[in-house]
C-alpha cells in the first residue's frame, strides 16, 4: 500500500471511529450517563485499569475474620451505611475496595465443612489437611501425639523468622486458639491448648501443650532446623491467660475473674518465663499496661488481656480492667514490628465474629466485623501501599442468611419490610420475621441490651418461629430465630472470600484452594529463596 492509500486508509478509520462514538452518545441519553450508579460504576472501572507489575513486597499483613462468610460481610456494610445515616446498601468496607478479589473453597481434607484448625493450617502452611489439627499435614490421626511426629509443616510465620523478618500474632481469641495457634504451632489435637487438656498418653509420647510451645518458640524452631538463628516472635497479643498460668491462685493475674485463673497443672508460669526468656520484653496484662508502652523502645511484647477470649467489641468497656481494641493491638504491632528493615510478618484474627455467630447473635457478629474493619483501614493507612502486602479473608463461614423482601434502607438487623410499606411483612403463619438469620443454633432470644453473646449458652435452646410482634430485633442483645436445635451454630461450606491490595496482590483472582494463601504471601516475601 501506497503512502497516499495509507493516510485515506486512517482517514476512514479515524471517520468511523468518530461515527461510532458519536453514535454511542447518541444511544446513551444524558440522564443516563449522567446517572451517579453510571459515573460510579465508570470510575470503579477505571481504578481497576491502573495495573502493579510489582510482585516483590517487604511486608505482609494478613487479616482473618474468623467466621466473616460472604453473608456477614454484606450485613456489616449496610449496617455501616445505617449507622451513617444511609441506606446502606450501597456501602462498602475499606478492604472491599482493594483491586483484587478472590474466591476461596474451604473444605478440609476430611470435612465439607471445615473448622478453623484445618482452614488456618492451609493457609499458612500451602496445603490442606484434616480437621481439629494444628500445623501438620492429613497423614496425623487427631488426638494421637504419635502420629504426628514426622507429619509438621513449615509455616509463613516459621519462615518469615527464619528470613530474617520481624513477626507477629494479634487475636482478639485466646492466643492459643486455632486460627493464632496455627501459625506457630504443631499439635495432633487443637484443643491441647494447655498440659491439663492433653491425655497422659501424649504427654508421655513427648508432645507439648500450644501455649509452652509459644513461648518456647524460638527453641522449637531451631530445633527442627539445623544451623538457623531466629529471635522469636517480637509481638503477641490476644486472650488465654489461664493456659499459661498455674492452677493456682496465688499466681491469679490482679484482674483475674475467676478464682483460680490458671489452668496448666505443671505448676509452671509460662509468662514468668517469657519474661526471663527476653530480659527487655514487655508483658502487659491490662488497658493501663498497654497504654504507657512506648513502641520506640519496645522490641518484644507479649499481651494477655483476658483469661479466655478476649470481650466482644460491644462488651469491651464491662472488662474487669479494660482491654484495647484490634484497631489499637494492630496499631502497636505495626510500630514495632516497622523497626525492622527486612520487613516483617503480621497475622491479625478477628475471633469474636465466629463466637457471636455460634451464638446466634447477628448484631455482635456485625459489630465485631467493624472493629475489624477499622484495624485493617488503619494498617493499610498506617503502611506503605508499595512495599506492603495486606491480605483480608476469612476462614469458613456460617449458617448466616439475609432474606426476604425488605424495601432498600430496611434497618438490617430488624423485621422485613417489603417493597411500597410501612408495616413488618408477614409471613404465611401470620406473624412478623427478621431479614437475617441462622439454619441451626440456639435460636430465639430477647436479651434487650446485653451485649455479651455468650449469655445466650445460660439459656434454653428454643428454636422454631417466634411471634416477634412488639419484640425490638435491632437491639444488641436479639438472638436470631434458628430452624435446627444445636447446642451452637455451625459453620458453613460455602466459599469466603480473599481481598488483596500491595505487590503480589494481583495473584489474588478467580476461584482458589484456601491453600495458595500461603503460596502468594510465599511469593511476595520469597521465603524460600534463601
Amino acid at each position: 500500500m501506497n503512502t497516499r492509500w495509507k493516510a485515506v486508509s486512517a482517514a476512514i478509520a479515524v471517520s468511523l471511529s468518530m461515527t461510532a462514538v458519536a453514535q454511542q452518545i447518541q444511544v446513551i441519553p444524558n440522564y443516563q450517563k449522567d446517572n451517579a450508579w453510571y459515573t460510579e460504576a465508570q470510575t470503579r472501572l477505571s481504578e481497576k485499569e491502573v495495573t502493579n507489575n510489582q510482585f516483590k513486597a517487604k511486608n505482609v499483613i494478613v487479616f482473618v475474620g474468623d467466621g466473616m462468610g460472604i453473608s456477614t460481610l454484606t450485613s456489616a456494610r449496610i449496617l455501616k451505611g445505617q449507622l451513617n445515616g444511609q441506606p446502606g446498601e450501597e456501602e462498602f468496607l475499606a478492604f472491599e475496595r482493594f483491586p483484587r478479589t478472590a474466591l476461596v473453597k474451604t473444605y478440609n481434607v476430611d470435612a465439607q465443612t471445615p473448622d478453623s484448625a484445618g482452614t488456618m493450617t492451609a493457609m499458612m502452611s500451602g496445603l490442606k489437611t484434616d480437621v481439629g489439627v494444628i500445623g501438620v499435614n492429613e497423614q496425623v490421626q487427631r488426638g494421637e501425639c504419635s502420629t504426628s511426629k514426622g507429619n509438621e509443616v513449615a509455616t509463613a510465620l516459621e519462615l518469615a523468622e527464619i528470613k530474617g523478618l520481624s513477626t507477629g500474632i494479634v487475636s482478639t481469641a485466646r492466643i492459643t486458639h486455632a486460627t493464632p495457634a496455627a501459625t506457630y504451632a504443631k499439635s495432633a489435637d487443637r484443643n491441647w491448648e494447655d498440659i491439663s487438656d492433653m491425655p497422659e498418653s501424649a504427654i508421655n509420647q513427648g508432645c507439648k501443650d500450644i501455649a509452652d510451645q509459644l513461648v518456647n518458640f524460638e527453641t522449637y524452631l531451631e530445633q527442627r532446623y539445623t544451623g538457623i538463628d531466629v529471635d522469636g516472635i517480637e509481638v503477641v497479643l490476644g486472650g488465654g491467660r489461664r493456659h499459661f498460668l498455674p492452677k493456682d491462685e496465688s499466681f491469679n493475674s490482679p484482674d483475674a475473674g475467676s478464682a483460680v485463673e490458671g489452668d496448666r497443672t505443671d505448676s509452671r508460669d509460662l509468662t514468668s518465663e517469657w519474661q526471663e526468656r527476653y530480659a527487655d520484653g514487655v508483658y502487659v496484662y491490662d488497658q493501663a499496661g498497654f497504654d504507657s508502652l512506648d513502641t520506640a523502645s519496645t522490641n518484644k511484647l507479649f499481651g494477655l488481656f483476658n483469661e479466655s477470649h478476649m470481650q466482644y467489641e460491644a462488651d469491651r468497656d464491662n472488662d474487669i480492667a479494660g482491654e484495647p481494641s484490634i484497631e489499637q493491638m494492630t496499631e502497636t504491632a505495626l510500630n514495632i514490628l516497622k523497626k525492622n528493615n527486612k520487613g516483617f510478618f503480621l497475622m491479625v484474627e478477628s475471633g469474636r465474629i465466629d463466637h457471636a455467630h455460634h451464638a446466634g447473635n447477628a448484631a455482635g457478629a456485625l459489630t465485631d466485623t467493624l472493629a475489624f474493619e477499622a484495624a485493617i483501614k488503619s494498617a493499610y493507612e498506617n503502611t506503605d501501599p508499595e512495599e506492603t502486602l495486606i491480605l483480608v479473608t476469612a476462614d469458613h463461614g456460617h449458617v448466616f442468611t439475609i432474606a426476604g423482601y425488605p424495601k432498600r434502607g430496611n434497618p438490617i438487623l430488624g423485621k422485613v419490610v417489603n417493597v411500597g410499606s410501612e408495616e413488618p411483612a408477614e409471613a404465611a403463619d401470620g406473624m412478623p420475621y427478621t431479614t437475617l438469620g441462622y439454619t441451626n443454633g440456639r435460636g430465639f432470644m430477647n436479651l434487650a441490651t446485653e451485649t455479651n453473646s455468650d449469655v445466650a449458652y445460660t439459656m434454653d435452646i428454643d428454636t422454631g418461629r417466634k411471634d416477634l410482634t412488639g419484640i425490638d430485633t435491632t437491639s444488641a442483645g436479639y438472638h436470631q430465630e434458628a430452624l435446627i436445635p444445636l447446642s451452637s451454630e455451625t459453620h458453613s461450606g460455602e466459599d469466603i472470600t480473599l481481598h488483596a491490595t500491595g505487590p503480589g496482590s494481583q495473584l489474588v483472582q478467580g476461584v482458589v484452594e484456601q491453600s495458595v494463601v500461603f503460596h502468594i504471601i510465599n511469593q511476595a516475601l520469597g521465603l524460600l529463596d534463601e
